[in-house]
């Protein structure tokens, strides 16, 4: 028995070509060697075991789909085909993600007058570099290029705070009572480079002033964060210029929030600080001295983070380099005759930047409150 005779009777022989139909006919069977019609030479393998009529039809390049059920008089549909996802459709489903996620953590204010974009984010973006996150070391270096020494000169003397750049240009954000009734304002920038610069505007019932330096450019400015999102055991680094030290940093946790806090609105009394530092009231207690008759109270963020004389206007940071508060009030026992009471007790306030940024377009339209 040859080859020919094996395939035939385990019954793959008859019907080998899978798409054949009844009417067509059953296929010609391949001519064994010797018989009529056989060629002369050796027949491949491929013509006994796979009989093709050269007249069908080719088989279709795929299986056809199997019939779709319909009910009766509905048109069946024909199958649909799966889009493919080529890399266009993944980088737009990519870009999509990505603006919803950043669309919530980040955005720029652009104030008509300004003329310079104030950066602006919530606390879950990193201005520190992924390799220093979370470190006061990171914070530092990231942030304090932004932090400026101001000495302001009066006809009651000179006195000695912080500011914030948030302008590239060189606005800068301070309290009211660093620059209140300043005749002349000179800034150190971090490098050590002077600036004279000039009072835009002053708020003194939230104490706060923004001034302008003059013929400035470039500098780097410090990102405003959402400070309704801080929470009480936040970790927070302050930086500032206390006692004219510039660029000084201390790291604390934000204490309380909402606490409130009273200062002197009076020009006058702003100006005649007792040891250093500026009277203020808080729990129905007055610290550094009479904050007098005309006093403004407004919402504070409390931290235990070492404030002292000359960090009035500093900024006050998230553990991801967005500024959360100016510092505006500390306390700290310098007149005290005993050593173990002198320096900072803990207890600093600093104004919630939220409350900056609604302040900040008047500011620059001049305001004097």
């Amino acid at each position: 028995m040859d080859m020919t005779e094996s395939f035939r009777r385990s019954g793959e022989y008859e019907n080998a070509h899978p798409y054949v139909t009844p009417h067509e006919g059953a296929p010609q069977h391949a001519s064994s060697p010797g018989s009529p019609g056989s060629h002369a030479g050796p027949v491949a393998p491929e013509s006994r075991t796979s009989p093709v009529n050269p007249e069908w039809p080719p088989p279709p390049a795929q299986p056809p789909h199997p019939p779709v059920a319909a009910e009766p008089g509905e048109p069946v549909q024909p199958p649909r085909r799966r889009a493919r996802r080529g890399p266009v459709a993944l980088l737009a489903a990519v870009a999509i993600v990505a603006a919803a996620v950043g669309g919530g953590t980040a955005y720029g204010i652009q104030e008509l007058t300004g003329g310079d974009t104030v950066a602006s984010s919530s606390t879950s973006t990193t201005v520190v570099p992924s390799s220093q996150k979370g470190t006061v070391a990171g914070v530092a270096r990231a942030v304090s290029p932004s932090i400026v020494e101001i000495n302001a000169t009066s006809n009651a003397g000179s006195s000695t705070g912080s500011g914030v750049i948030i302008t590239g240009d060189g606005e800068i954000v301070t309290n009211n009572h660093v620059v209140s009734g300043a005749s002349s304002v000179e800034v150190t920038t971090s490098d050590g480079k002077r600036y004279g610069a000039e009072v835009v505007g002053t708020d003194s019932k939230k104490d706060l002033a923004l001034i302008k330096l003059e013929n400035a450019s470039g500098l780097k400015t410090a990102t405003l964060g959402d400070s309704d999102g801080v929470q009480v055991g936040d970790q927070v680094v302050a930086i500032g210029s206390p006692e004219g030290l510039t660029g000084t940093v201390t790291s604390g946790i934000v204490s309380a929030l909402d606490r409130d806090v009273t200062v002197s609105t009076d020009e006058g009394r702003q100006q005649q600080r007792q040891g250093g530092q500026w009277p203020f009231e808080f729990g129905g207690r007055e610290f550094n001295g009479d904050t007098g008759s005309s006093t403004t109270t407004y919402k504070a963020i409390q931290t235990d983070a070492s404030l002292n004389p000359g960090n009035s206007g500093g900024a006050l940071i998230d553990m991801n380099g967005n500024i959360v508060g100016i510092n505006s009030a500390m306390y700290s026992a310098a007149g005290s005759s005993s050593s173990a009471d002198a320096g900072s007790v803990g207890l600093g306030f600093a104004i919630p930047i939220n409350t900056v940024k609604a302040d900040l377009a008047a500011l620059r339209a001049g305001a004097r409150n």
